[in-house]
């Protein structure tokens, strides 16, 4: 057998880089931020602008720059080989991020570099690649090309040209691109949210942003009162160490609603639960359960960080556009014992906020009787809302109404409830879980409700503070009563 060179045709395998990976816009951009870390950079400025449909990008940081030797071989396609052993704060693993980020979106991608005063550059358009042709520029051109920041010291300034997959082939509005520059500041808030609060290497990285800085994202809302950090806990694979720490978030009527909506994120809640697998402290996948429990109801106040060192990357089998991970089967079982155990506290966050009877100064829905030996439940006739119900209509509708509850009360399911607090406790679940239905079954009773009080705006509030379920989610109540203005000076 002999051996005969079979390299790939260039422009067909630059073409097909534009493919690897997943990348949106903020997918693109955050692979470029990992190489400025790396870099040691201290600031980053992302210049994003529409341009009439012909967008321009400039991503500048602040590192430590490349000589025209390392920027040659940072720009060869496949740079690095994914096995090799790195650095422990490395974030790249195959060596075709910068190129493959950039060509997702653009077909030029123009990289210059300022390394002790020596500004370089070296330039790939994928219309003229045949050959594995890259354009290297002399130190006067690359000048010519480098924003004046650049110019004074060290760094690299990566320039994205013919940006026609980020434009659509030109077809994207004005209004759409600043969706998707909207989109990329705030996934870019979260997936370096460590690094922008300071809590990596001791000092804050700077994101700049058109101009705007990036402030962090913290999808764990440490800085809650309400927010439940528990055990930390450590295991090791391959002889390495991957560290999981669980978190309870506060039940929505302790936050206030923009806090709601921005734990929330654009699929709510329910899409948000599960693990936060963070590489190096650079957040990789997010809201995944890996398959060990499905999204529920009751478990949507649990996210759990999992931080893995960038050694493990082929058994998590990291993608190339760093935006996934699969679980490796040797920690299934662990931490399927561990969702399971915060199932149930988020379930006791949801349980607490029912209904509980007998609390002085509170109007329950339900009143509890003890007699002879007997208990009885019935539904409390005093309730601003039940009394509007038996008061409202003609005697006929009236009697129908009371008739209806008594209904309610001697149909209580005691055998199954009984059954059920035996042995699933934690399974049971009658609260709302959603401020919204809460906000809309509030605001259908608000009419009746301020019947009952003549109009008046503060006994209204009054009612509100000390009846169920309004007074348990003060926080959303007294929202929608801000929203109608119908909040009282005292509210």
């Amino acid at each position: 057998m002999k051996f005969v060179e079979n390299p790939p045709d260039a422009a067909s395998l630059m073409t097909s880089a534009r493919s690897f990976g997943n990348y949106d816009l903020a997918g693109a951009l955050a692979d470029l931020i990992d190489n400025s870390i790396k870099a040691r950079a201290h600031r980053i400025s992302l210049s994003c602008l529409f341009g009439a449909g012909d967008p321009a990008i400039r991503i500048l940081d602040d590192g430590h720059g490349m000589s025209a030797d390392e920027l040659r071989v940072a720009m060869r396609p496949a740079s690095g080989h994914p096995l090799n052993e790195r650095s422990p704060d490395d974030l790249g693993r195959f060596g075709w991020g910068m190129k493959s980020a950039s060509f997702s979106q653009c077909k030029r991608l123009t990289v210059l570099a300022n390394q002790a005063g020596a500004v370089s550059g070296a330039v790939w358009d994928l219309d003229d690649v045949d050959g594995w042709r890259m354009g290297v520029l002399d130190e006067v051109e690359a000048r010519g090309l480098a924003s004046p920041d650049l110019r004074e010291r060290s760094g690299v300034e990566i320039i994205w040209g013919k940006c026609d997959r980020l434009s659509e082939n030109g077809t994207l509005t004005s209004e759409e691109f600043n969706a998707l520059i909207v989109h990329a500041r705030n996934r870019l808030a979260l997936i370096f949210h460590r690094y922008l609060s300071g809590e990596v290497r001791g000092r804050k990285l700077a994101i700049e942003l058109n101009g705007q800085q990036v402030e962090p994202w913290d999808p764990f809302h440490r800085d809650h009162e309400a927010t439940q950090e528990l055990e930390l806990e450590t295991l090791a694979i391959a002889g390495r160490t991957i560290e999981i720490l669980p978190f309870v978030l506060p039940h929505y009527s302790k936050l206030k609603a923009t806090q709601y909506e921005r734990l929330a994120g654009e699929e709510g809640f329910l899409r948000n639960q599960g693990f936060y697998v963070y590489r190096n402290h650079r957040l990789i996948i997010s809201g995944t359960w890996f398959r060990l429990i499905r999204h529920g109801e009751l478990s949507q106040l649990v996210r759990v960080r999992v931080d893995i060192p960038n050694a493990l990357d082929h058994l998590w089998k990291i993608t190339i556009d760093k935006s996934d991970a699969q679980l490796p089967a040797l920690l299934r079982a662990r931490l399927k014992q561990i969702v399971d155990g915060l199932r149930r506290r988020s379930a006791r966050v949801y349980r607490s906020r029912g209904g509980r009877l007998d609390r002085a100064g509170t109007t329950s829905v339900w009143s509890r009787h003890a007699r002879g030996g007997e208990i009885r439940y019935s539904i409390n006739r005093e309730h601003p809302v039940i009394e509007a119900l038996l008061n409202g209509g003609d005697e006929a509708q009236q009697q129908t109404a009371g008739a209806a509850l008594k209904v309610i009360e001697q149909a209580f399911p005691v055998v199954a409830f009984g059954q059920d607090a035996a042995t699933q406790p934690d399974s049971i679940h009658q609260t709302l879980s959603d401020p919204e239905a809460f906000r809309r079954d509030l605001i259908s009773a608000l009419p009746a409700l301020l019947h009952q009080v003549d109009g008046d705006f503060k006994a209204l509030t009054a009612l509100l503070r000390k009846t169920e379920p309004w007074c348990e989610s003060w926080n959303t109540t007294q929202a929608v009563l801000t929203e109608k203005g119908w909040a009282s000076a005292e509210s």
